[in-house]
């Protein structure tokens, strides 16, 4: 891969050309472009490993072949904490039985922080002495270590890093466990981070969150609004967002286990949740709801729920479910503010943020 800037340039405006024209229909501004690192972004990566010549080597597949192996000895997209510890963990491996008997898989985690976890998949039980090489191995590459093998898990040092992210001037921690989502380009998160903080502005009253993962946004938004009722179905990620409301003292955050459709009902008293109790809906004074739904989009019960909302502030992974939700919401509301953040240059995929108002 050559990383070109005049070609990356052309490639982010042909995103930018695609989001102006799916959102045209709806009288969108000019998109804010909030461009990438053109090296070094991607923060977590995945190698399966493979034998050749007698030795194990990192390598990927192609979309188009999942067969014929692409050899790697460094990965240009991946953190610059990555690329060092690629080959300190290949010379380590290659140095022990212990480590490399039937190790199929390696998973990296980073942060812009400096912190770093691996994860190393194998074919076979882990034993005393895998446990001593990997304890040396994690010393001697200050990271954390986790062993998986047939639905066990072996933890040397923590099971997550921790991220640290300024936004509104104020720098948050965050808790991101392995195994959970968490967004690949770190730089371009802090720079959505902002965006979002700034777009909903400070207000007098309350904010739902749906789709909530580790709290992301949850910690810098609950800062702009007097309470924030969030919710997430994911026990790992609720876990994480609880650990990290914590860690940044903030305390006027209610985060309950519940899918966004689940959480409709409730509103609806369609039904009562046990997960619900000692909160009472009632209470709440919404005037803005988030999401940030999966690539599918919100389903239309939760995008007539966001209808009633005078702000709806939307971060999307999938420019085209955005539009058709935009579509569905378009006739009681209209966007004010429109990004681009190019999370992953060098492909298709972008992620956008809309703020609708109600007209």
């Amino acid at each position: 891969m050559t990383f070109d800037a005049a070609h990356y340039t052309a490639q982010l405006q042909d995103k930018v050309t695609r989001l102006r024209d799916l959102l045209a229909p709806f009288d969108a501004p000019e998109p804010q472009v909030f461009d990438s690192p053109l090296q070094h972004f991607r923060l977590r990566a995945e190698f399966r490993l493979w034998r050749e010549a007698g030795e194990r080597h990192y390598a990927m597949f192609s979309q188009d072949d999942k067969r014929t192996p692409i050899l790697i000895e460094e990965f240009p997209i991946a953190s610059q904490r990555i690329n060092q510890l690629m080959p300190q963990l290949k010379a380590a491996w290659q140095a022990s039985a212990a480590l490399s008997h039937k190790l199929f898989q390696v998973e990296f985690l980073t942060t812009l922080a400096g912190d770093a976890m691996i994860t190393l998949c194998y074919h076979r039980p882990l034993d005393e002495h895998w446990h001593t090489a990997a304890n040396k191995l994690a010393a001697d590459l200050n990271v954390s270590i986790i062993g998986r093998s047939k639905g066990k898990r072996d933890v040397i040092g923590h099971d997550y890093v921790v991220e640290k992210l300024e936004v509104g001037g104020r720098t948050f921690s965050y808790r991101q466990p392995e195994g959970a989502f968490t967004q690949p380009n770190g730089t371009v998160n802090q720079k959505m981070l902002n965006w979002a903080y700034e777009a909903l502005g400070e207000r007098p009253d309350d904010l739902l969150e749906l789709y909530c993962g580790n709290g992301n946004f949850t910690l810098p938004l609950a800062t702009r609004v007097r309470k924030v009722l969030a919710t997430e179905i994911s026990k790992t990620s609720v876990n994480a967002a609880l650990s990290n409301l914590d860690e940044n003292a903030v305390g006027n955050v209610n985060l309950v286990r519940l899918s966004a459709e689940e959480l409709t009902e409730a509103l609806n008293d369609v039904r009562p949740f046990r997960r619900l109790h000692g909160i009472d809906l009632k209470s709440y004074e919404f005037g803005s709801v988030f999401v940030d739904p999966p690539r599918a989009g919100m389903d239309p019960d939760t995008c007539e729920l966001t209808r009633r909302f005078d702000n709806i502030l939307y971060i999307s992974c999938n420019p085209q479910t955005l539009a058709a939700n935009v579509a569905q919401l378009h006739d009681t509301h209209r966007i004010t503010r429109c990004a681009l953040f190019d999370q992953f240059p060098w492909t298709h995929h972008m992620e956008s943020g809309v703020l609708l108002t109600r007209r």
